[in-house]
């Protein structure tokens, strides 16, 4: 919870792929909240206090994934919905010639999409989805310490470029709507 509220505030993408993670993790504990308690939180250096706020949070996420049928796979729906505004932000940067650095990152991301989405099973997921399942992907590579081929690197680091890019339009968006 601390860490995803600092992240939501520094960037939206960041929190995203944390999320992601943060589900995965529940996941890994078999989505109960005693070995949540125990096996994760309690390494944490929190005061008893923020564990207990951290425990509540936990269990609130298990309690939404088990209504949403999420235990297995899949995003709850609190994310699928900020999945979806940074979709409409992104179609609504590139609709505008307002934003020409952005529309000129994308076209250098557009071929790593395409390539994605064709060797994907969901080719009819939305392009910004596509770009940050390739970026969670690649983060978990990274901890299982994989090898990470050249290519790959250089598609990630421009597909980060652009998320980036994405994410701080968002957060410029919050703060002032941007115009388009």
């Amino acid at each position: 919870m601390f860490i995803a509220n600092e992240l939501r505030k520094k960037s939206i993408a960041e929190y995203l792929l944390y999320m992601w993670q943060v589900e995965d993790t529940i996941r890994a504990f078999g989505c109960q909240l005693g070995r949540i308690r125990r096996e994760y939180i309690a390494h944490f250096d929190y005061s008893d206090e923020q564990k207990d706020e951290e425990t509540d949070w936990f269990g609130n996420l298990i309690r939404m994934m088990n209504e949403e049928g999420k235990r297995e796979s899949g995003h709850l729906q609190i994310n699928m919905v900020t999945l979806q505004l940074l979709e409409e932000l992104h179609q609504q940067l590139l609709s505008s010639s307002k934003y020409p650095f952005y529309t000129s990152e994308y076209y250098k991301v557009l071929p790593f999409i395409v390539e994605l989405r064709n060797k994907g099973a969901n080719k009819d997921e939305h392009e910004i989805e596509t770009c940050l399942n390739s970026l969670y992907g690649v983060m978990m590579l990274r901890l299982k310490k994989a090898t990470i081929s050249p290519d790959t690197e250089h598609a990630v680091k421009e597909i980060s470029t652009l998320i980036g890019m994405l994410s701080d339009y968002y957060h410029k968006d919050k703060e002032e709507p941007l115009e388009f």
